[in-house]
């Protein structure tokens, strides 16, 4: 295990006394049970990947302090077990919050070792608001169509516009959805949770969640510990950071996996001719990202949808190649397609990307304490781009709605003291979405749990995804619940995985499922 590995597993202890406090209405412990609904009538909706797959709907409480008012529904798949032995039903979520959830259950069911996923119910669903799952929201459809405004706000004029455009997303939100703002946060989702457990008739919830999965998964352990049976949380979100200083944290992150971006590129030179130090590639980058704020590419690719465009490779080192061969080909020949289909297939914002979007933002706003003084989103972001100028004012923009957001915070909730059956955690140590440090802070709240650590490791989202030692840990906690157990902090490390290698090159298959995940997870979340 590296120095910060070590280092920050150290520092989880001191963090762990910084957690605020139980939102109104989110009481730990010994919940009832919910009322009891119809049990959900599954119908095939195979795929050719997934025969077996079947589909369901569950309808829930909109308010679940008031059972009997108004309901919305959940959109659920499910594929069932096959084994004899039947340790109950896998809840998976890919993050988020907005992320949608049907397809992940194929994919774990698939990717899992078969005599493993054959003993679970593998159940996927679209959190509310979300996807198939009614009502649906989307706040303000195009809202992030191209061109917009540069991210930096160099001008007060940029900032204007950028302000404009988060002040009218919250406005639009508020006007359309009132009566549903209020119910879209991670507490809500958790009640849904617990619903789809009572409904499908376990005592106890296996649940598996990828990045802000994470969250939702320890407020689940923290809200319903008795009802916990197995608990796997990848790519961690820091809880003591929810949602402000953890997207701060992120900008840093994100700016030290695109300098390793540009570093990759430089030794591959002779692939992509944009230099063989670092340091000028970089500077070849933000050139173009300058050229592009003057000439958007094909009319559609700014210098905030080229932000947009690269952010993936810091979620996901796969995508470096086609990253890679976008931006040589713009730079060395003036050529906007490659860059142009780049955008279109990593950034460009669609319907269910619009949908997502407006979930993340209602959740987010809605679950933590946000300044509402843009002078304090001022300071605090110009401060971190001094450091880290890649990603900062993307991602301010992004969670800017906040500031302005027509419901009250409910605030974090205390994970403090959740005491459970052992829970298995993965984290990379470069992973930028969700930084080491969370891994280290929920380890040291759930107490009991055990944390395997990618050493080396610079994607979020990492079992399943080609590692074979830590999909080995995965396969044997879900088999028979055991988790490895280490002298120290942490519990168990893997050695990270290889670097891509340049388009056209042999690529190894431990790639294929990593890209299949990664486009599952998606990004933001």
């Amino acid at each position: 295990m590296n120095k910060r590995a070590a280092v920050l597993c150290a520092a989880a202890v001191v963090m762990a006394g910084t957690v605020t406090a139980v939102p109104a209405g989110a009481s730990p412990s010994h919940a009832a049970e919910p009322a009891r609904t119809a049990k959900p009538a599954w119908k095939g909706c195979g795929t050719t990947a997934q025969p077996a797959l079947q589909c369901t709907s569950l309808k829930v409480p909109l308010d679940h302090t008031q059972p009997d008012g108004k309901q919305i529904t959940l959109a659920l798949s499910r594929v069932p077990h096959t084994a004899k032995t039947y340790q109950g039903p896998l809840l998976v979520n890919p993050g988020g919050p907005g992320g949608r959830g049907l397809s992940l259950a194929s994919f774990v069911a698939s990717a899992l070792p078969k005599a493993v996923s054959a003993q679970y119910d593998i159940i996927g669903f679209d959190p509310r608001g979300v996807g198939k799952s009614t009502p649906a929201l989307d706040c303000a459809p195009g809202h992030f169509g191209p061109v917009r405004p540069d991210s930096v706000p160099s001008t007060e004029a940029i900032e204007r516009a950028n302000l404009k455009r988060a002040r009218s997303f919250a406005a639009a939100c508020g006007k359309k959805y009132a009566d549903l703002l209020p119910y879209i946060d991670t507490v809500s989702a958790v009640r849904d949770m617990d619903a789809i457990r009572a409904a499908v008739g376990a005592p106890r919830l296996n649940y598996f969640g990828y990045s802000y999965g994470t969250y939702l998964g320890a407020v689940y352990a923290k809200l319903y510990p008795q009802r916990v049976r197995r608990l796997v949380l990848d790519s961690i979100v820091d809880p003591t950071g929810v949602w402000y200083e953890d997207n701060l944290t992120q900008d840093l992150a994100f700016n030290d996996r695109h300098r390793a971006l540009m570093a990759w590129i430089a030794r591959y030179d002779k692939t992509y001719k944009l230099g063989s130090d670092p340091e000028k590639v970089e500077t070849k980058w933000y050139a173009m990202r300058a050229a592009l704020g003057r000439k958007p590419a094909g009319g559609k690719v700014g210098a905030s949808e080229l932000e947009d465009t690269f952010l993936p490779g810091g979620y996901y080192n796969g995508y470096w190649p086609h990253l890679a061969e976008a931006f040589s080909a713009y730079v060395n020949h003036r050529g906007a397609d490659r860059l142009v289909e780049a955008y279109e297939n990593f950034a460009a914002v669609d319907a269910a990307g619009d949908n997502g979007y407006s979930i993340y933002t209602s959740v987010q706003c809605r679950d933590a304490f946000w300044p509402r003084d843009w002078d304090e989103w001022r300071a605090d972001n110009w401060s971190v781009y001094t450091k880290a100028p890649f990603m900062t004012w993307n991602n301010a923009w992004y969670n800017a709605p906040c500031a302005f957001w027509p419901t009250r915070p409910l605030g974090p909730v205390n994970l403090a003291d959740v005491e459970l059956p052992p829970a298995l955690l993965f984290q990379a140590t470069e992973d930028a979405a969700t930084p080491y440090e969370g891994g280290a802070t929920v380890h040291a709240l759930l107490r009991g749990s055990s944390l395997v650590v990618e050493d080396g490791g610079q994607n979020h989202g990492i079992t399943l995804s080609g590692n074979t030692c830590l999909d080995k840990h995965l396969a044997t906690y879900l088999r028979n619940g055991t988790v490895p157990r280490g002298a120290g902090e942490v519990d168990a490390v893997c050695k990270a995985q290889p670097d891509p290698k340049p388009l056209g090159s042999k690529v190894a298959a431990r790639t294929a499922h990593g890209s299949t995940l990664h486009g599952l997870l998606g990004f933001r979340g």
